[in-house]
């Protein structure tokens, strides 16, 4: 997979607040499928495997199965990537933009 379907897949999955409550629920401590479905439990058990579908195929956690139980843990390095490219790189400019603004603005005028 090229690190632009790599990204893609990352922000399709970032897109839904529901599966960004996940990740969030996941960053405190790795979840069983069934405590997710406990946790959400305005959604259906398939609708929430859907959703960790999504967020697995994006690399976001990482599935380990103990028996009959799925335990799903956030793995948070295809965000790490997403702000190396990215955000990181824009925040840089926008910075040196705003002190060029505050500068002009701080300067006397004649």
């Amino acid at each position: 997979m090229s690190t632009d379907s790599k990204d893609d897949a990352v922000f399709k999955a970032l897109a839904n607040g529901l599966r960004r409550q996940m990740l969030d629920a996941l960053k405190v401590a790795p979840q069983t499928t069934g405590m997710l479905c406990e946790q959400f439990s305005q959604l259906d058990r398939c609708t929430v495997m859907q959703h960790l579908k999504v967020l697995e195929d994006a690399g976001l956690i990482l599935v380990h199965r103990e028996g009959r139980e799925r335990w799903n843990h956030l793995n948070a390095l295809p965000i790490q990537a997403i702000h190396d490219r990215w955000i990181s790189q824009y925040a840089g400019h926008a910075m040196s933009v705003l002190t060029a603004l505050r500068r002009g603005l701080e300067s006397p005028r004649e």
